[in-house]
């Protein structure tokens, strides 16, 4: 018998009560909230409750997940975040409403995998507004503009940004007041007017918030927001959501006092790092059938007082458990609080189970 451990329990009608929450503060502004669905791998049922949160769309940067839910028999429409590869240009096309791109080049295979695949496929351009990651100069405009005019089946929609996932650059006013600026240069090198304005992600929900979104962005890309309650490029809770809805639990192989200084010479870990100690005596320990192979340690944080992370290997989790209150035995489990990169490695595993609740 297999066992059930370690599990990622999903409350997919939190989930929904976030959306509903966020749409709703979105929809007031005239801003569109589509809901990103990769933190749990495009899991059907949370895509679900996103749409039954008022999402208008579903958004993953895998087309391979995007071809799940359609399977699924999702017939909402889709957005690839990741810009495409040039050797998945045919999938793209046969699976995806709308995308995001950032070359010229790129354009133009697209358009020729829709042509073959006798489909069409809108675009989002990317701006590179600072976070160094995806996106045009500002001055790149017009190229991008002579390439998608040479396009029969690719549609310009309109322009986006993403901030914050590499730099660490936080949405403003300022810079979202250019990638406006930057979609009427493009509307009108191309002779029509842009649909959207792709204004971020999560992290830029504060300007919602704070009634400082410049005028002109209209849709927002949401995931974190929505699956955990957090804004973690702004270092924040979001005080109007639910923290909730993801709990990763795992079951305790180990208990014993052991000292908190290694003993013997010390070199670096099974992952290259090098683990400080400090000297706090013989202590209890508990060790979980759960490690980096399963999810992102750092992102964790148990629920129940007493219990602290030491560190982890591929398959083990150390924790102290002197100070947690009552018995500890292998067969027992302990339950964390997860953050996006935590979520996002446990969905992403194979050895992690995912149940679903919805209460």
């Amino acid at each position: 018998m297999t066992s059930r451990y370690p599990e990622m329990s999903v409350d997919t009608a939190m989930i929904t009560r976030n959306a509903e929450k966020v749409v709703g503060l979105c929809s007031g502004k005239g801003i569109s909230v589509w809901g990103v669905t990769k933190g749990l791998s495009a899991h059907p049922a949370v895509a679900s409750a996103m749409l039954d949160g008022g999402c208008v769309g579903l958004a993953d940067s895998r087309v391979d997940n995007i071809r799940k839910l359609r399977l699924f028999g999702f017939r909402h429409p889709m957005m690839l975040l990741r810009i495409p590869m040039p050797g998945e240009m045919t999938d793209v096309a046969e699976n995806v409403d709308c995308c995001l791109v950032s070359m010229p080049a790129s354009v133009l295979m697209l358009d020729r995998a829709c042509d073959e695949a006798g489909s069409e496929v809108g675009v989002i351009v990317m701006v590179d507004l600072g976070d160094l990651r995806e996106g045009i100069w500002p001055d790149g405009v017009e190229e991008m503009a002579d390439a998608l005019l040479q396009c029969r089946r690719t549609r310009c929609l309109g322009v986006g940004s993403n901030l914050g996932c590499l730099s660490g650059v936080l949405p403003s006013v300022t810079n979202l007041s250019l990638l406006v600026r930057i979609g009427g240069e493009l509307s009108n090198l191309l002779g029509h007017p842009l649909e959207v304005v792709s204004g971020g992600a999560t992290s830029s929900l504060s300007l919602v918030e704070d009634g400082t979104m410049p005028e002109g962005v209209n849709q927002l890309r949401v995931g974190e927001g929505i699956l955990l309650g957090t804004d973690v490029t702004g270092n924040r809770v979001i005080p109007y959501l639910e923290r909730d809805a993801i709990r990763i639990t795992a079951e305790v192989v180990e208990v014993r006092r052991k000292p908190s200084m290694p003993i013997g010479k010390t070199g670096a870990d099974a992952f290259g790092n090098t683990p400080v100690f400090q000297d706090r005596g013989t202590r209890r320990r508990a060790i979980v059938a759960m490690g980096r192979q399963d999810v992102r340690p750092e992102g964790l944080t148990p629920i129940d007082g007493g219990l602290e992370i030491i560190g982890a290997s591929s398959d083990h989790l150390t924790l102290d458990a002197e100070d947690f209150e009552g018995p500890l035995n292998p067969g027992d489990t302990i339950s964390f609080a997860a953050d996006y990169g935590a979520m996002l490695a446990a969905a992403t595993s194979p050895y992690v189970r995912t149940k679903i609740i919805k209460k």
